[in-house]
């Protein structure tokens, strides 16, 4: 199976070993991995913050470098998200529309293409250690995807899931909100951080490197001792052949 990876902007900048943790785990599981050069940000900062025609041209660069995919697989719930409003982004266009609606058919998140197209819950991993998992907002509500992420930890060996209270609660960051209503996102990402410590865990786990970033972020300054990491960091620890 051919699947063509979308880093994601903070995958590419900050978290390159999450990169790398994708494409290992899809190649353990028998993809074949490639990285579509022409590929640049997914146009959501656009989106969200009105600008259509930024967001368009974004949509285009992405939708051109990526219609020959079989499937596209991409580490972050929120930006696999914005690959399903390009059909509606394009909806006075039936040429891109119809185009942009090819690409957000094939696309997946991370987990969500391990669960649902690859039909796997068990990828061997371990890691022992007790955690929490946040979901993000975009994943869970506008992807759709709420039960992946949870069915591939519960099978990672010596790896103990903590409830988190109002887990789909947002965490604060959503992108550009954080920068627009600052005061109010740190409040919201203060009771996030309150809640992980309430479930005692030592490690917060997500899918989304937006929502990480934004918490690790706050843990740090409060020091937390409490870990941080993106799922695909998870499924590819331990792993017989894997160091």
């Amino acid at each position: 199976m051919k699947v063509s990876l979308f880093i994601t902007c903070l995958s590419e900048m900050f978290y390159q070993n999450v990169a790398k943790d994708v494409v290992e785990v899809l190649e353990r599981l028998g993809c074949e991995v490639d990285f579509p050069k022409g590929q640049i940000c997914c146009g959501q900062p656009a989106f969200n913050s009105g600008y259509k025609k930024d967001a368009q041209k974004a949509a285009k660069q992405m939708i051109a470098s990526f219609e020959k995919a079989e499937y596209i697989v991409t580490p972050s719930g929120s930006c696999a998200a914005m690959f399903k409003e390009y059909p509606e982004l394009f909806h006075d266009d039936e040429n891109w529309r119809e185009r942009a609606k090819s690409v957000a058919d094939k696309t997946y998140e991370f987990s969500q293409f391990i669960v649902h197209v690859l039909k796997v819950e068990d990828v061997g991993a371990i890691y022992p250690g007790r955690a929490t998992f946040h979901t993000s907002c975009h994943m869970t509500r506008l992807l759709g995807e709420k039960e992946a992420p949870s069915l591939l930890l519960k099978n990672v060996k010596g790896l103990e899931m903590l409830p988190l209270k109002n887990n789909y609660d947002c965490c604060g960051f959503g992108g550009t909100f954080a920068v627009k209503m600052a005061p109010i996102s740190e409040r919201m990402v203060d009771e996030k951080v309150r809640h992980v410590e309430e479930s005692t865990a030592d490690l917060l786990i997500a899918a989304d490197n937006g929502c990480l970033m934004n918490i690790k972020g706050r843990i740090n300054r409060k020091g937390k001792p409490i870990e941080v990491k993106h799922i695909a960091q998870i499924l590819n620890s331990r792993v017989e052949g894997v160091t």
